[in-house]
């Protein structure tokens, strides 16, 4: 599906970016890109979804549709949910699909309402519906439920889970949040250092959706807060 070899994006002098990464994916699975502050994970998104093409090295796709799905949901104030979802598209085009979107995010009757009138999460609902609406063979989500309360991130985590199950979008999510990933994804990439590498790759065997409670995935949240080097603080850390 999609295939990276040695792609480096350095900026500042080499220090900020990330540098010689290379890894494979395959159709349908959902990646989880994880690491500290600084080490490149948005920086190989913009690369991925072509919106930085000042990198060195070879990015291969099977197939080449891709939405995008930032932090904000980045809504037209004027525009409603509905004509939100299908900004970009011409009109006439994907009504059907708008239609079924908007009932796959739950927002079928909130299609005439403005971004004004929509609480954080039924606005990152908006924006997963406009990001499906090119029907993308990979959908890339930077830190999308960074900004929701722990109530809503969940929700939205299972709604996402519940588009893979009946689409089995290709997905590549970056995220800062540990159990999100273990929760969602199929392997997670941990990138370290500045500029970041690919520093381990762990595989999540448990069949999805999973528990949240899963005392595999206790373990696997061990095994990376070590690979990432958080388990290590001094006691001056914890004063």
């Amino acid at each position: 599906m999609l295939t990276v070899q040695n792609i480096t994006r350095t900026f500042n002098a080499g220090k900020a970016g990330f540098r010689n990464v290379t890894f494979s994916i395959e159709e349908g699975e959902i990646i989880g890109i994880l690491g500290t502050s600084g080490c490149g994970k948005s920086t190989l998104l913009r690369v991925l979804s072509g919106l930085d093409d000042q990198y060195e090295g070879q990015i291969s796709f099977s197939e080449r549709t891709v939405g995008m799905m930032f932090q904000e949901p980045r809504l037209m104030p004027w525009l409603t949910v509905h004509e939100n979802i299908c900004f970009g598209v011409q009109k006439g085009q994907k009504k059907d699909l708008a239609k079924d979107l908007l009932q796959l995010v739950g927002l079928d009757e909130f299609a005439g309402h403005y971004p004004k009138d929509l609480s954080g999460g039924m606005a990152q609902r908006t924006a997963i519906a406009r990001s499906l609406i090119t029907e993308p063979d990979v959908l890339l989500l930077d830190e999308p439920f960074s900004a929701l309360d722990a109530f809503t991130k969940m929700q939205l985590q299972d709604l996402l889970l519940s588009i893979w199950q009946k689409r089995q979008t290709t997905m590549i999510l970056v995220t800062h949040d540990i159990d999100e990933a273990l929760y969602l994804c199929d392997r997670i990439f941990i990138l370290r250092g500045q500029p970041g590498e690919l520093y381990a790759e762990i595989n999540i065997e448990q069949a999805k959706p999973r528990s949240r409670g899963d005392v595999a995935l206790a373990e696997k949240k061990a095994e990376i807060l070590n690979l990432l080097d958080l388990n290590h603080k001094s006691k001056e850390d914890l004063l």
